[in-house]
């Protein structure tokens, strides 16, 4: 007898992929299983968090196998994973010192890909004043942030509260910051049945080891229509000269903060990258602090990087 069904690849390693599946008797069921040829050969092909149709034959030993994979909406690069709705982007008010044009990265190549970004500022015990400063500069951006701290607890009620709201009815999210950040820490904090490996801090390099190696989903509660959080491995780089997370013509969209003041430009080509504040409307809410001096930074160094590509 063969048989379909629906599912969402929530592991992977070796080749061997667990699918999360929701029963036609209401229940939750996982399988284990590779992929068919034509999926197996391309490695590229199977991300985790796709949305996938498992043929079961029972006629044959090993007769479990992901058979199709369906239309993505979206999928990542770094980290690697398909269908997100949310990215929690976390970083430490200190230790390690985070970078922010990495983070501006990532918040971009998000909304590009119609991601709802996240900003997730730990470890708000070493540092209030630095933290409450982040706080302000994505608020200020029009991008939801939350301070925490997984030794006091600071700010953990409230962000729970937000992830179980957002991803109702079986939505993804998934958890990315560099290692050392708190990131595992934090999300055994938000949710204690994951039991996520967490490491310690290298004094020497500010560095965290690498306890999360690949990306897997988790159910955040046991109900069948539940939210899925995924953690990825840390990131040190979001290298936009390497890889075509988009265009030099599609960032100005992926910063709505800044498109916010582009149209009020004297030229309607202003790259709001070099211009002065009396030709360009960017520079000027910049001046008046209505745009953090960091996010056009980071900014114009995207831009920078995107416009060499096209020119070279």
């Amino acid at each position: 007898m063969i048989t379909q069904k629906k599912g969402r690849i929530t592991k992977g390693l070796g080749g061997l992929y667990e699918v999360r599946i929701c029963e036609s008797d209401g229940g939750v069921s996982r399988l284990t299983c590779r992929a068919k040829g034509n999926l197996k050969r391309d490695e590229e092909k199977l991300f985790i968090g796709d949305l996938v149709t498992v043929t079961v034959d029972d006629s044959t030993p090993d007769g479990v196998v992901i058979s199709e994979v369906s239309e993505r909406r979206n999928s990542l690069i770094r980290p690697p994973i398909a269908n997100l709705d949310y990215l929690f982007i976390v970083f430490a008010a200190k230790k390690p010192t985070p970078v922010i044009e990495t983070v501006d990265k990532l918040i971009a190549i998000a909304i590009h890909n119609s991601i709802i970004p996240v900003v997730v500022i730990t470890k708000s015990d070493l540092s209030t004043a630095q933290a409450e400063e982040y706080l302000g500069i994505y608020r200020q951006a029009g991008i939801a942030a939350f301070v925490t701290s997984s030794e006091d607890g600071e700010g953990v009620s409230e962000l729970s509260d937000y992830i179980r709201n957002s991803l109702k009815g079986g939505r993804l999210a998934a958890f990315a910051g560099a290692s050392g950040v708190g990131k595992s820490t934090l999300m055994n904090a938000l949710f204690p049945n994951l039991s996520l490996a967490t490491a310690e801090i290298s004094r020497k390099i500010e560095r965290g080891r690498h306890t999360t190696r690949h990306v897997e989903i988790f159910d955040i509660s046991e109900d069948r229509d539940t939210g899925y959080l995924a953690d990825t491995p840390g990131f040190s780089l979001i290298d936009f000269e390497r890889f075509d997370f988009f265009s030099a013509e599609e960032l100005l969209p992926a910063f709505p903060d800044i498109a916010h003041f582009s149209g009020g430009c004297r030229y309607a080509d202003c790259a709001h990258y070099g211009e002065g504040a009396e030709e360009c409307a960017v520079a000027k809410a910049a001046l008046a602090g209505e745009i953090a001096p960091t996010r056009l930074d980071s900014y114009r160094s995207i831009y920078r990087v995107l416009k060499n590509k096209t020119e070279y």
